[in-house]
């Protein structure tokens, strides 16, 4: 049964301790597949080593999450394939009640699955509002973990019917972090695939903590980016899936309170808080303009940091 399933997981310099954590949650009867999002994979010897069912390939730039997942799904020959982030840990029934799942054949395109302890973050969901604000009571009344058909899924963990992806270039690549699944979820509804919660699939997902480096800059600078480009996909994702129109009503609201926020802390000499709104800006004004997500707005960056005589040194990379 184990040979049917693929894992996947996209790293770019993960540290070892949480991919240790992530990896020992794994049956270590299923092939895993780590995509490496920059040219070198650091300690190849000591994984390959302990987990013998680990293969790893470094794509040579960082391509981003679906990007990155899109490598990974290309090689993958198995019937179903497992897309983990690196900073998961799977429950110790986690396998079992998957296979238990995918032995019966469910007619899907993707499986969702459900934070262990996060409580405050819904893993899935309908993009009808009305229909979302019952979801939390539909995840309390599912007890015994049975499925639930939903309109979208987290991505932190989802399970895809690889027969139901011909082209295996399965998440656009015109996203470089955040809103990927989400859109494919969007894609999928738009030809009535059948996209499926599982309550008993349950994962723990640090989240960005444990994504970035120790040091308060790393940190800030992951900050950062994470709003720069959560920006950029919300405006891209409206656009794309409603109208150019579509996308300026719904954020056009936060483009000109990060605009205010923005010259407001930098007034009051505040300034982590405002490379926070000027990411936020910048991000939203990027996707307008058509620049591309990975972009990372170096010249235009640049005029801003210099324009706000910001230290170029400390905050524009």
């Amino acid at each position: 049964m184990r040979n049917i399933l693929t894992v996947i997981i996209v790293t770019y310099k993960t540290n070892k301790k949480i991919l240790n954590k992530c990896l020992n949650s794994i049956d270590k009867k299923i092939k895993i597949l780590i995509i490496e999002n920059s040219k070198k994979f650091e300690d190849k010897k000591y994984f390959k080593k302990k987990y013998k069912n680990l293969k790893i390939i470094c794509s040579g730039s960082n391509l981003g999450y679906g990007n990155g997942n899109n490598l990974g799904i290309s090689k993958v020959k198995t019937k179903y394939c497992l897309i983990l982030n690196p900073d998961t840990c799977c429950s110790s029934n986690f396998f079992k009640y998957l296979f238990n799942i995918l032995g019966k054949n469910q007619d899907f395109h993707l499986i969702g699955c459900a934070y262990s302890k996060d409580k405050k973050n819904l893993p899935a969901g309908y993009f009808n509002r009305k229909a979302n604000k019952n979801f939390k009571k539909i995840l309390n009344s599912n007890k015994k973990g049975l499925l639930t058909k939903v309109d979208w899924i987290k991505g932190f963990s989802m399970v895809l019917n690889m027969e139901k992806f011909k082209k295996r270039e399965v998440f656009d690549k015109n996203y470089f972090l955040f809103l990927e699944e989400i859109d494919l979820c969007k894609s999928i509804q738009k030809i009535n695939g059948n996209i499926y919660f599982a309550n008993g699939l349950k994962v723990d997902h640090l989240g960005f903590k444990g994504s970035v480096g120790a040091s308060i800059i790393d940190k800030q600078n992951a900050d950062n980016l994470r709003n720069w480009h959560y920006m950029w996909s919300s405006f891209y994702f409206y656009k794309k899936n409603y109208s150019y129109f579509f996308a300026l009503k719904k954020m056009f609201g936060k483009f000109i309170r990060s605009l205010i926020k923005l010259i407001f802390f930098y007034l009051t000499f505040q300034s982590q808080k405002k490379m926070k709104y000027l990411y936020r800006f910048l991000g939203i004004f990027c996707s307008m303009i058509g620049l591309k997500a990975y972009y990372r707005v170096k010249k235009f960056y640049k005029l801003f940091c210099f324009f706000y005589k910001i230290n170029s040194n400390n905050n524009c990379n």
